[in-house]
């Protein structure tokens, strides 16, 4: 069975709206956008890697609508098929408008339809860790919900998402964190966070989410951190932080408003001294960098422009020159070309839960 940062425990374990008034980077019809309409560092060479990886992903999309790693036995078709979706959301397309809308609508039908009895959202069959792909998937219905035109439709997602966040909310252990799998009552950093992130956007969405919920994860987000600034893999075992995990926490600081707490400045601290100005950690490029991003990006505070254009530089050098996808670190090109064009579209400022 494949293992890697995202999906066998993060690091220690396996070593995890509207357009913005600048206008999309191509219309529905797929037409070149003026260069004088494109965000400020998203460069010509830039929208054309982005498109390169979008027309990548919209070429493997399976039948049934999913995205799933080649390599391994887990293709982790919920987790792909969310974060690929993700990337779509960002390039403008809903389920009825954009280049893709196509592929947002087939994406938007297998997870729904992924949903099982207990609220979970994944094919269990083939996912041993189905957290993550639960937390990609609310935030990808999440995103989506006010895209969507159709009231019914909505209604559909929004019965989804509230059945989502019940199993969130069972499965959280008493230290306020999550797990691989629901109910084992256990906790680490990489799910914890994205099960905070998934269930910060179904709020955003009009979804009830409890607030002594997120109050119990942000508590589990403060005890994990060390002296150091740096986020530890597990509350529950204190050792080393880990700096991948600790820029996915200042993303939820962040997300949260808490722009004076001083934990947040001290992991924004440890970041900085830890991820090179482009991006650099060594291992976990691309998982370290999505969450990175959209910390250094919502922060707003100069170092946005010193940092992106060259985090947007070397994910443009790793971009494969045959097919336009990027490399997975192991976990597979999926994820890879997800994660890269997650990343290179945030100046865009279209999703509610990366916007400034």
């Amino acid at each position: 069975m494949i293992r890697h940062p995202l999906f066998s425990g993060f690091l220690s374990a396996l070593v995890a709206a509207a357009p913005a008034s600048v206008g999309f980077a191509q219309a529905a019809s797929g037409q070149d956008t003026p260069v004088n309409r494109l965000p400020k560092h998203i460069t010509p060479e830039a929208q054309a890697a982005i498109d390169r990886g979008l027309a990548f992903l919209a070429g493997i999309q399976n039948r049934d609508g999913s995205w799933a790693n080649r390599a391994g036995a887990e293709g982790f078709p919920v987790a792909m098929t969310a974060l690929s979706g993700v990337a779509f959301l960002m390039d403008g397309n809903t389920t009825t408008t954009g280049r893709y809308a196509e592929n947002v609508e087939r994406a938007l039908r297998f997870i729904l339809g992924s949903q099982t009895p207990t609220g979970l959202i994944a094919r269990e069959a083939v996912e041993s860790r189905p957290m993550f792909g639960h937390g990609f998937s609310l935030l990808f219905l999440g995103e989506l919900h006010g895209m969507v035109e159709s009231p019914q439709r909505q209604r559909e997602i929004q019965d989804v998402l509230r059945r989502g966040v019940v199993l969130t909310a069972r499965s959280q252990s008493p230290l306020g964190g999550w797990i691989y799998t629901p109910d084992s009552r256990g906790d680490e950093g990489s799910v914890t966070i994205t099960q905070v992130q998934g269930l910060r956007s179904c709020r955003n969405s009009g979804v009830e989410v409890p607030k002594d919920l997120i109050d119990n994860a942000m508590k589990y987000l403060d005890r994990s951190q060390n002296p150091d600034g740096g986020i530890a893999y597990t509350a529950s075992r204190p050792g080393p932080s880990r700096t991948p995990i600790t820029a996915a926490a200042a993303a939820c600081w962040l997300n949260a408003g808490e722009y004076d707490n001083p934990r947040l400045k001290r992991a924004m601290d440890y970041c900085r001294r830890s991820i090179g100005p482009d991006g650099v950690i060594g291992d976990h490029f691309f998982y370290a960098n999505v969450y990175w991003a959209q910390s250094v990006y919502l922060a707003d505070d100069g170092y946005w422009d010193v940092y992106f254009p060259l985090v947007r530089d070397r994910i443009l050098s790793l971009q494969n020159t045959d097919d336009g996808s990027w490399p997975g670190e192991g976990v597979g090109e999926v994820y890879g070309t997800a994660m890269a064009l997650i990343v290179l579209q945030i100046p865009y400022n279209r999703l509610p839960i990366m916007q400034r």
